[in-house]
């Protein structure tokens, strides 16, 4: 009897910090790279995955998503183990379920959050490999201002980096960019349909510089205007990025 293929969806969480992204790369140290190899080990046979979206070299995930067609009848949860057994601890699986032949973990998002760690002063050294330390002085109703500009559907290009995959259009809708102050901590939260290569980043590094004073709210509503990327936007630092959750 022929073992037919099935679709799995899985959640992965890891620590980007050592890895180079989630995309495979040639030098075989990228998320993917790691989770194939042990596919490989489990399975005896080649598997390619598919996750939601890439991260960058540096940037961490709490709720990133793939899927894969392969084989298998002892059950989810016994995949689950013996795939886990063999990873490191910086890449952790939360789940994996059977799921329909239809489901694509990019193509069949609806959504995404994303999250950015900032830290107002030195971080200690625990801390300092989660976020973006920086001891600037920043103008928090200049910021506030400037995020309510940002939040809705408008075109990002301004606010995207070259080297992403091509799209038919760079409109997305914003629907949440919330700051959360905790004393010398500060969480920046986006949710939105989708989102452009760097684009959060891009958004941190904008409002940090309003904050700083080097922008103005009216800057960033010229620059979101022009679809147009100019050195204005300063792409803030991997470590501080996490992807939390994707939505389908």
């Amino acid at each position: 009897m022929v073992n037919l293929a099935q679709r799995w969806k899985c959640v992965v969480a890891y620590d980007g910090t050592d890895f180079e992204g989630w995309q495979s790369q040639p030098g075989g140290n990228a998320i993917q790279d790691v989770i194939e190899r042990r596919l490989k080990e489990v399975l005896k046979a080649e598997v390619r995955i598919h996750g939601s979206g890439r991260t960058d070299a540096g940037v961490h995930a709490l709720g990133q998503v793939f899927h894969f067609d392969a084989p298998w009848s002892h059950g989810a949860a016994k995949l689950l183990l013996a795939l886990q057994s063999g990873l490191p601890r910086s890449i952790q699986l939360k789940s994996i379920r059977a799921a329909k032949a239809d489901f694509h973990a990019r193509f069949s998002a609806k959504g995404k959050t994303y999250r950015y760690e900032l830290f107002l002063g030195e971080a200690d050294p625990f801390a300092a490999r989660y976020c973006w330390a920086s001891g600037r002085e920043l103008d928090w109703k200049s910021i506030a201002e400037a995020a309510a500009l940002l939040r809705g559907k408008h075109d990002f290009k301004a606010f995207s980096a070259e080297g992403g995959t091509e799209r038919e259009t760079t409109v997305r809708d914003l629907r949440r960019l919330d700051i959360v102050r905790r004393g010398r901590r500060v969480r920046l939260v986006f949710e939105a349909d989708g989102f452009l290569y760097k684009m959060v980043r891009s958004l941190t590094g904008t409002l940090m510089n309003v904050g700083s004073g080097k922008l103005t709210p009216r800057d960033v509503a010229a620059l979101l205007k022009s679809a147009r990327r100019t050195p204005q936007v300063q792409t803030a630092p991997p470590q501080g990025l996490f992807l939390v959750r994707v939505k389908y």
